[in-house]
Protein backbone atom coordinates (compact mmCIF):
# COMPACT_ATOMS: atom_id res chain seq x y z
CA UNK A 1 0.00 0.00 0.00
CA UNK A 2 0.98 3.28 -0.83
CA UNK A 3 0.04 6.35 1.53
CA UNK A 4 0.29 10.04 0.29
CA UNK A 5 0.52 12.27 3.53
CA UNK A 6 0.36 16.30 2.14
CA UNK A 7 2.00 18.44 4.73
CA UNK A 8 4.93 17.83 6.92
CA UNK A 9 3.81 19.63 10.35
CA UNK A 10 2.70 18.33 13.47
CA UNK A 11 -0.33 16.93 11.78
CA UNK A 12 1.28 15.37 9.10
CA UNK A 13 4.14 13.60 11.36
CA UNK A 14 1.43 12.46 13.71
CA UNK A 15 -0.18 10.76 10.21
CA UNK A 16 2.41 9.24 9.22
CA UNK A 17 3.84 7.60 12.31
CA UNK A 18 -0.11 6.48 13.11
CA UNK A 19 0.16 4.98 9.12
CA UNK A 20 3.55 3.02 10.34
CA UNK A 21 2.13 1.68 13.31
CA UNK A 22 -1.23 0.45 11.79
CA UNK A 23 0.18 -0.61 8.49
CA UNK A 24 3.95 -2.27 9.18
CA UNK A 25 7.14 -2.22 7.71
CA UNK A 26 6.06 -3.04 4.21
CA UNK A 27 3.33 0.07 3.44
CA UNK A 28 4.90 2.68 1.35
CA UNK A 29 4.25 6.30 3.17
CA UNK A 30 5.21 8.93 1.63
CA UNK A 31 5.70 13.21 2.85
CA UNK A 32 5.24 15.62 0.95
CA UNK A 33 6.53 19.21 2.63
CA UNK A 34 6.74 22.24 -0.27
CA UNK A 35 8.58 24.34 2.42
CA UNK A 36 12.38 23.04 2.60
CA UNK A 37 11.68 21.91 6.45
CA UNK A 38 9.49 19.17 8.21
CA UNK A 39 7.69 21.05 11.17
CA UNK A 40 4.72 23.43 10.38
CA UNK A 41 4.38 25.67 12.91
CA UNK A 42 6.47 23.88 15.60
CA UNK A 43 9.65 25.52 14.28
CA UNK A 44 12.53 24.89 16.77
CA UNK A 45 15.87 27.25 15.64
CA UNK A 46 19.25 27.68 17.27
CA UNK A 47 19.51 31.48 19.08
CA UNK A 48 22.63 32.16 20.86
CA UNK A 49 23.75 28.42 20.72
CA UNK A 50 20.28 27.43 22.48
CA UNK A 51 17.18 25.56 21.03
CA UNK A 52 14.41 28.37 20.57
CA UNK A 53 10.89 27.81 19.54
CA UNK A 54 9.74 30.27 17.69
CA UNK A 55 6.18 28.80 16.69
CA UNK A 56 4.38 27.17 19.07
CA UNK A 57 5.93 27.34 22.17
CA UNK A 58 3.97 25.36 24.30
CA UNK A 59 1.40 22.62 24.66
CA UNK A 60 -1.95 22.58 26.47
CA UNK A 61 -1.02 19.67 29.31
CA UNK A 62 -4.99 19.22 30.55
CA UNK A 63 -5.44 17.65 27.31
CA UNK A 64 -3.56 14.04 27.01
CA UNK A 65 -2.75 13.45 23.40
CA UNK A 66 0.48 16.03 23.49
CA UNK A 67 1.56 14.54 26.74
CA UNK A 68 0.59 10.70 25.64
CA UNK A 69 2.46 11.28 22.79
CA UNK A 70 5.80 12.35 23.92
CA UNK A 71 6.22 9.72 26.38
CA UNK A 72 5.30 6.99 24.16
CA UNK A 73 8.24 7.87 21.43
CA UNK A 74 10.57 8.39 23.72
CA UNK A 75 10.53 11.72 24.69
CA UNK A 76 9.09 11.78 28.34
CA UNK A 77 12.51 12.77 30.23
CA UNK A 78 12.14 16.29 28.10
CA UNK A 79 8.70 17.29 29.57
CA UNK A 80 8.62 20.33 31.39
CA UNK A 81 6.09 22.72 32.44
CA UNK A 82 6.44 26.48 33.59
CA UNK A 83 7.70 27.25 36.45
CA UNK A 84 4.78 29.40 38.27
CA UNK A 85 6.09 33.13 36.78
CA UNK A 86 2.72 35.10 37.04
CA UNK A 87 1.48 36.62 33.26
CA UNK A 88 0.62 40.02 33.11
CA UNK A 89 -1.60 42.40 30.97
CA UNK A 90 -1.00 45.61 29.68
CA UNK A 91 -4.53 47.75 29.26
CA UNK A 92 -5.61 51.07 29.51
CA UNK A 93 -1.80 52.39 30.06
CA UNK A 94 -1.11 50.29 32.91
CA UNK A 95 0.13 46.90 33.82
CA UNK A 96 -1.37 44.66 36.20
CA UNK A 97 -1.42 41.11 36.77
CA UNK A 98 -3.36 38.69 34.94
CA UNK A 99 -7.13 38.20 36.48
CA UNK A 100 -8.07 34.67 37.65
CA UNK A 101 -11.56 34.00 37.55
CA UNK A 102 -12.39 34.24 34.23
CA UNK A 103 -13.03 31.98 31.10
CA UNK A 104 -11.23 33.34 28.26
CA UNK A 105 -11.83 36.85 29.85
CA UNK A 106 -15.02 36.45 30.13
CA UNK A 107 -15.80 37.32 34.13
CA UNK A 108 -17.42 34.76 37.00
CA UNK A 109 -17.67 38.06 38.97
CA UNK A 110 -17.39 41.98 38.88
CA UNK A 111 -14.33 41.33 41.20
CA UNK A 112 -12.03 39.19 38.92
CA UNK A 113 -11.48 41.99 36.60
CA UNK A 114 -11.40 44.88 38.70
CA UNK A 115 -8.06 45.90 38.07
CA UNK A 116 -8.10 45.43 34.48
CA UNK A 117 -11.00 47.27 33.85
CA UNK A 118 -12.01 51.06 34.38
CA UNK A 119 -15.09 52.02 37.03
CA UNK A 120 -17.52 51.94 34.47
CA UNK A 121 -16.43 49.20 32.87
CA UNK A 122 -16.55 47.06 35.95
CA UNK A 123 -19.64 48.60 36.41
CA UNK A 124 -20.82 47.40 32.80
CA UNK A 125 -19.78 43.36 33.69
CA UNK A 126 -21.70 44.17 37.73
CA UNK A 127 -25.20 44.80 35.60
CA UNK A 128 -24.71 41.91 33.18
CA UNK A 129 -25.96 39.67 35.46
CA UNK A 130 -29.45 41.23 35.80
CA UNK A 131 -29.87 42.09 31.82
CA UNK A 132 -32.51 39.52 29.81
CA UNK A 133 -31.12 35.78 30.00
CA UNK A 134 -29.03 35.16 27.32
CA UNK A 135 -30.50 33.05 24.36
CA UNK A 136 -28.98 31.37 22.01
CA UNK A 137 -30.52 30.27 18.22
CA UNK A 138 -26.95 28.53 16.71
CA UNK A 139 -23.95 30.18 16.89
CA UNK A 140 -23.23 33.80 17.37
CA UNK A 141 -20.23 36.08 16.92
CA UNK A 142 -18.50 36.00 20.32
CA UNK A 143 -17.29 39.81 19.77
CA UNK A 144 -20.96 40.71 19.64
CA UNK A 145 -22.40 38.81 22.12
CA UNK A 146 -20.00 40.19 24.53
CA UNK A 147 -20.06 43.88 23.67
CA UNK A 148 -23.81 43.90 23.83
CA UNK A 149 -23.85 42.51 27.47
CA UNK A 150 -20.30 43.85 29.00
CA UNK A 151 -19.71 46.53 26.96
CA UNK A 152 -16.26 47.48 24.57
CA UNK A 153 -13.85 47.69 27.24
CA UNK A 154 -13.89 43.95 28.38
CA UNK A 155 -13.74 42.56 24.92
CA UNK A 156 -10.81 45.19 24.11
CA UNK A 157 -8.69 45.04 27.38
CA UNK A 158 -9.12 41.58 27.86
CA UNK A 159 -10.54 38.95 25.88
CA UNK A 160 -8.55 40.64 22.54
CA UNK A 161 -5.43 39.87 24.22
CA UNK A 162 -6.38 36.44 25.41
CA UNK A 163 -7.65 35.27 21.77
CA UNK A 164 -4.95 37.08 19.87
CA UNK A 165 -2.47 34.36 21.88
CA UNK A 166 -4.23 31.57 20.22
CA UNK A 167 -6.13 32.65 16.95
CA UNK A 168 -3.74 36.16 16.47
CA UNK A 169 -7.35 37.11 15.88
CA UNK A 170 -10.17 39.01 17.72
CA UNK A 171 -13.38 38.59 19.14
CA UNK A 172 -15.38 39.80 16.65
CA UNK A 173 -14.35 37.75 13.99
CA UNK A 174 -14.92 34.74 15.64
CA UNK A 175 -17.32 31.96 17.11
CA UNK A 176 -18.81 31.07 20.62
CA UNK A 177 -19.47 27.50 20.07
CA UNK A 178 -15.98 26.77 17.89
CA UNK A 179 -13.87 29.14 20.42
CA UNK A 180 -15.44 29.07 23.87
CA UNK A 181 -17.99 25.88 23.96
CA UNK A 182 -17.93 25.47 27.35
CA UNK A 183 -19.30 28.80 27.48
CA UNK A 184 -21.79 27.89 25.14
CA UNK A 185 -22.70 24.51 27.07
CA UNK A 186 -23.31 26.10 30.46
CA UNK A 187 -25.85 28.64 28.99
CA UNK A 188 -27.38 25.96 27.36
CA UNK A 189 -27.75 24.29 30.65
CA UNK A 190 -29.72 27.24 32.33
CA UNK A 191 -26.91 29.51 32.85
CA UNK A 192 -28.49 33.10 32.20
CA UNK A 193 -26.12 35.28 31.82
CA UNK A 194 -22.73 35.49 31.19
CA UNK A 195 -21.38 35.97 34.56
CA UNK A 196 -23.48 32.94 35.39
CA UNK A 197 -22.10 30.97 32.87
CA UNK A 198 -18.92 31.90 33.65
CA UNK A 199 -18.62 31.34 37.76
CA UNK A 200 -20.11 28.06 36.78
CA UNK A 201 -16.96 26.91 35.34
CA UNK A 202 -14.15 28.52 37.23
CA UNK A 203 -12.56 25.79 39.76
CA UNK A 204 -13.13 26.36 43.46
CA UNK A 205 -9.91 26.34 44.09
CA UNK A 206 -6.72 26.39 41.57
CA UNK A 207 -5.38 22.84 40.34
CA UNK A 208 -2.14 22.21 41.33
CA UNK A 209 -1.82 19.86 38.08
CA UNK A 210 0.09 22.42 35.43
CA UNK A 211 -1.93 24.05 32.46
CA UNK A 212 1.03 23.61 29.98
CA UNK A 213 4.03 21.71 28.73
CA UNK A 214 6.74 21.51 26.41
CA UNK A 215 9.70 20.26 25.59
CA UNK A 216 13.15 20.94 26.84
CA UNK A 217 15.28 21.18 23.57
CA UNK A 218 12.34 22.13 21.17
CA UNK A 219 9.24 21.24 20.55
CA UNK A 220 10.39 20.47 16.73
CA UNK A 221 12.06 17.41 19.01
CA UNK A 222 8.54 16.08 18.75
CA UNK A 223 8.51 16.27 14.84
CA UNK A 224 11.88 14.92 14.41
CA UNK A 225 10.81 12.03 16.57
CA UNK A 226 7.86 11.26 14.82
CA UNK A 227 9.43 11.58 11.24
CA UNK A 228 12.34 8.75 12.69
CA UNK A 229 10.01 6.35 13.40
CA UNK A 230 7.41 6.86 10.94
CA UNK A 231 10.68 6.30 8.45
CA UNK A 232 8.57 7.95 5.70
CA UNK A 233 9.85 8.97 2.27
CA UNK A 234 10.42 12.41 2.75
CA UNK A 235 10.20 14.82 -0.42
CA UNK A 236 10.73 18.39 0.73
CA UNK A 237 10.16 21.64 -1.40
CA UNK A 238 7.64 19.73 -3.41
CA UNK A 239 4.38 21.75 -4.13
CA UNK A 240 1.41 19.32 -4.47
CA UNK A 241 -0.42 21.38 -7.55
CA UNK A 242 -3.67 19.07 -8.09
CA UNK A 243 -5.07 16.22 -6.89
CA UNK A 244 -7.28 13.82 -9.06
CA UNK A 245 -9.06 10.52 -7.99
CA UNK A 246 -7.78 7.45 -10.58
CA UNK A 247 -9.61 4.12 -10.68
CA UNK A 248 -7.21 2.33 -8.60
CA UNK A 249 -6.67 5.51 -6.08
CA UNK A 250 -5.28 9.40 -6.56
CA UNK A 251 -2.89 11.17 -8.62
CA UNK A 252 -0.56 13.58 -7.27
CA UNK A 253 0.06 16.51 -9.69
CA UNK A 254 3.72 17.89 -8.72
CA UNK A 255 5.54 20.76 -10.57
CA UNK A 256 7.15 18.62 -13.04
CA UNK A 257 5.60 15.10 -12.74
CA UNK A 258 2.98 12.74 -10.95
CA UNK A 259 2.95 10.56 -8.73
CA UNK A 260 -0.07 7.99 -8.21
CA UNK A 261 -1.27 6.51 -4.57
CA UNK A 262 -3.65 4.28 -3.16
CA UNK A 263 -5.02 7.03 -0.28
CA UNK A 264 -4.11 10.94 0.49
CA UNK A 265 -4.03 12.11 3.87
CA UNK A 266 -3.80 15.92 3.31
CA UNK A 267 -2.74 17.67 6.66
CA UNK A 268 -2.21 21.57 5.19
CA UNK A 269 -3.49 24.71 5.94
CA UNK A 270 -7.29 25.56 4.82
CA UNK A 271 -6.32 27.42 2.01
CA UNK A 272 -4.30 24.40 -0.06
CA UNK A 273 -6.95 22.01 1.42
CA UNK A 274 -9.53 23.61 -0.43
CA UNK A 275 -7.08 23.97 -3.57
CA UNK A 276 -6.74 20.56 -3.20
CA UNK A 277 -9.99 19.20 -2.38
CA UNK A 278 -11.54 20.95 -5.66
CA UNK A 279 -11.50 17.96 -7.88
CA UNK A 280 -11.86 15.23 -5.42
CA UNK A 281 -14.61 16.82 -2.98
CA UNK A 282 -15.96 19.87 -4.48
CA UNK A 283 -18.26 20.75 -1.40
CA UNK A 284 -15.30 20.00 1.02
CA UNK A 285 -13.39 22.34 -0.74
CA UNK A 286 -16.08 24.92 -1.21
CA UNK A 287 -16.82 24.53 2.99
CA UNK A 288 -12.80 25.50 3.70
CA UNK A 289 -13.45 28.41 1.38
CA UNK A 290 -14.70 29.99 4.27
CA UNK A 291 -12.18 29.56 6.75
CA UNK A 292 -9.98 32.98 6.97
CA UNK A 293 -6.67 32.45 7.97
CA UNK A 294 -4.12 35.04 10.38
CA UNK A 295 -0.48 36.11 9.75
CA UNK A 296 1.73 36.98 12.55
CA UNK A 297 5.58 37.08 13.15
CA UNK A 298 7.92 35.74 15.95
CA UNK A 299 10.66 38.15 17.37
CA UNK A 300 12.99 36.49 19.19
CA UNK A 301 15.66 37.97 20.97
CA UNK A 302 18.11 36.73 23.39
CA UNK A 303 19.53 39.61 25.63
CA UNK A 304 22.21 39.72 28.47
CA UNK A 305 22.04 37.53 31.10
CA UNK A 306 21.91 40.22 33.42
CA UNK A 307 18.82 42.26 31.49
CA UNK A 308 16.40 43.39 34.25
CA UNK A 309 13.28 41.31 32.73
CA UNK A 310 10.63 41.31 34.63
CA UNK A 311 10.04 38.21 36.96
CA UNK A 312 6.80 37.45 35.27
CA UNK A 313 6.24 34.75 32.23
CA UNK A 314 5.08 37.75 30.08
CA UNK A 315 2.59 40.44 29.20
CA UNK A 316 -0.41 40.33 26.96
CA UNK A 317 -0.88 43.98 25.19
CA UNK A 318 -4.49 45.37 24.45
CA UNK A 319 -5.01 46.47 21.02
CA UNK A 320 -6.03 49.71 22.25
CA UNK A 321 -2.25 50.49 23.30
CA UNK A 322 -0.02 52.23 20.85
CA UNK A 323 2.42 49.22 20.77
CA UNK A 324 3.63 47.41 17.87
CA UNK A 325 3.57 44.13 19.44
CA UNK A 326 0.43 42.21 20.77
CA UNK A 327 2.39 39.63 23.54
CA UNK A 328 6.05 38.87 24.99
CA UNK A 329 6.67 35.67 25.98
CA UNK A 330 10.04 36.36 28.90
CA UNK A 331 10.86 32.26 28.04
CA UNK A 332 13.79 32.10 30.34
CA UNK A 333 11.12 33.36 33.58
CA UNK A 334 8.64 31.13 32.11
CA UNK A 335 10.49 27.90 31.92
CA UNK A 336 13.05 26.38 34.09
CA UNK A 337 15.11 24.09 31.34
CA UNK A 338 16.99 27.58 30.00
CA UNK A 339 20.01 28.57 30.87
CA UNK A 340 21.92 31.08 32.33
CA UNK A 341 24.00 31.81 29.06
CA UNK A 342 21.54 34.60 28.26
CA UNK A 343 17.69 36.15 28.74
CA UNK A 344 15.68 34.24 25.96
CA UNK A 345 12.54 36.46 25.14
CA UNK A 346 9.81 36.71 22.22
CA UNK A 347 7.91 39.08 20.98
CA UNK A 348 4.54 38.29 18.85
CA UNK A 349 3.49 40.81 16.10
CA UNK A 350 0.37 40.89 14.24
CA UNK A 351 -3.24 40.66 13.99
CA UNK A 352 -6.31 39.29 12.28
CA UNK A 353 -6.75 42.18 9.45
CA UNK A 354 -4.64 44.55 10.89
CA UNK A 355 -0.96 43.90 9.19
CA UNK A 356 0.21 46.69 11.26
CA UNK A 357 4.28 46.13 11.83
CA UNK A 358 4.01 43.17 9.39
CA UNK A 359 4.70 45.67 6.77
CA UNK A 360 8.11 46.17 8.11
CA UNK A 361 11.05 44.45 6.83
CA UNK A 362 12.97 42.17 9.66
CA UNK A 363 15.20 44.87 10.95
CA UNK A 364 12.16 47.36 11.33
CA UNK A 365 10.64 44.72 12.99
CA UNK A 366 13.24 43.99 15.53
CA UNK A 367 13.59 47.43 15.92
CA UNK A 368 9.83 47.78 16.82
CA UNK A 369 9.97 44.79 19.28
CA UNK A 370 12.89 45.97 21.12
CA UNK A 371 11.35 49.78 21.32
CA UNK A 372 7.81 47.83 22.85
CA UNK A 373 10.08 46.12 24.98
CA UNK A 374 11.74 49.02 26.17
CA UNK A 375 8.37 50.72 26.66
CA UNK A 376 6.53 47.74 28.74
CA UNK A 377 10.27 46.92 31.10
CA UNK A 378 12.87 49.27 30.40
CA UNK A 379 14.86 46.72 29.13
CA UNK A 380 17.53 48.58 26.31
CA UNK A 381 20.32 45.77 26.61
CA UNK A 382 21.72 45.25 22.96
CA UNK A 383 20.75 41.64 21.95
CA UNK A 384 23.21 38.96 21.52
CA UNK A 385 21.12 37.38 19.22
CA UNK A 386 17.64 37.85 17.23
CA UNK A 387 15.98 36.04 14.68
CA UNK A 388 12.34 36.80 12.70
CA UNK A 389 10.01 33.79 11.91
CA UNK A 390 6.63 34.96 9.94
CA UNK A 391 3.81 33.25 9.52
CA UNK A 392 1.89 34.02 6.52
CA UNK A 393 -1.71 33.37 6.84
CA UNK A 394 -0.87 30.20 9.33
CA UNK A 395 -3.75 30.81 11.80
CA UNK A 396 -7.21 29.81 10.59
CA UNK A 397 -9.58 31.73 12.12
CA UNK A 398 -12.78 30.02 13.78
CA UNK A 399 -15.72 32.33 12.39
CA UNK A 400 -19.26 32.19 13.22
CA UNK A 401 -20.59 28.36 12.16
CA UNK A 402 -17.29 27.20 12.24
CA UNK A 403 -18.13 23.70 13.88
CA UNK A 404 -20.88 23.46 11.16
CA UNK A 405 -17.83 24.04 8.44
CA UNK A 406 -15.86 21.26 9.53
CA UNK A 407 -19.02 18.72 9.95
CA UNK A 408 -19.61 19.48 6.20
CA UNK A 409 -15.68 19.31 5.30
CA UNK A 410 -15.69 15.87 7.16
CA UNK A 411 -19.09 14.38 5.98
CA UNK A 412 -17.88 14.97 2.31
CA UNK A 413 -13.88 13.60 2.62
CA UNK A 414 -15.38 10.39 4.46
CA UNK A 415 -17.42 9.89 1.45
CA UNK A 416 -14.13 9.82 -0.81
CA UNK A 417 -12.48 5.71 -0.09
CA UNK A 418 -8.84 6.46 0.67
CA UNK A 419 -9.38 10.22 1.97
CA UNK A 420 -8.51 11.54 4.69
CA UNK A 421 -7.85 15.15 6.37
CA UNK A 422 -6.20 16.68 9.88
CA UNK A 423 -4.94 20.03 10.88
CA UNK A 424 -5.58 22.86 12.80
CA UNK A 425 -8.67 24.11 10.62
CA UNK A 426 -10.46 21.73 12.22
CA UNK A 427 -11.21 20.99 16.17
CA UNK A 428 -8.65 23.16 17.34
CA UNK A 429 -5.35 25.23 16.87
CA UNK A 430 -3.27 23.52 19.22
CA UNK A 431 -0.82 21.11 19.39
CA UNK A 432 -3.18 18.01 21.37
CA UNK A 433 -5.90 19.35 18.78
CA UNK A 434 -3.88 18.62 15.77
CA UNK A 435 -2.43 15.46 16.98
CA UNK A 436 -5.80 14.36 17.41
CA UNK A 437 -7.15 15.27 13.81
CA UNK A 438 -4.29 13.32 12.57
CA UNK A 439 -4.59 10.28 14.62
CA UNK A 440 -8.71 9.94 13.20
CA UNK A 441 -7.33 10.74 9.97
CA UNK A 442 -5.07 8.21 10.05
CA UNK A 443 -7.40 5.48 11.36
CA UNK A 444 -9.78 6.31 8.40
CA UNK A 445 -7.20 5.70 6.00
CA UNK A 446 -6.41 2.11 7.68
CA UNK A 447 -9.75 1.22 8.76
CA UNK A 448 -11.81 1.95 5.60
CA UNK A 449 -11.69 0.85 2.01
CA UNK A 450 -9.64 1.78 -0.64
CA UNK A 451 -10.66 4.03 -3.86
CA UNK A 452 -10.67 0.27 -5.69
CA UNK A 453 -12.60 -1.44 -3.28
CA UNK A 454 -9.85 -3.61 -1.76
CA UNK A 455 -8.84 -2.82 2.16
CA UNK A 456 -5.58 -1.74 3.43
CA UNK A 457 -3.29 -4.33 4.17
Amino acid sequence: MHVAVIGGGISGATAAYRLRGQLGAAATITLFESGDRLGGKLRTIELAGQPYDVGAEAFLARRPEALALAKETGLGDRLTHPTGARSTIRAGGQQVGMPGGTVMGVPGSPEAVAGVLSEDGRRRVEAEAGLPPVRLDGDVALGALLRERFGDELVDRLVDPLLGGVYAGGADGLGLRATVPALASAIEKGARSLTEAAASLVPASPSAAPVFGTLAGGLGTLVERLVELAKPDVRLNTLVRGLRRTPAGFRLELVDEAVDVDAVLLAVPAPAARRLLEDVAPAASSALGSVEVASMAVVALALPPDAAVPDASGVLISAGEPLASKAFTFSSRKWPHFGDSALFVRGSVGRFGEPGALRADDEELVRLVRADLAELTGVTAEPLDTYVMRWGGGLPQYGVGHLDVVARVEREVARVPGLAVAGAALHGVGVPACIATATAAASRITSGPLPGGSVPS
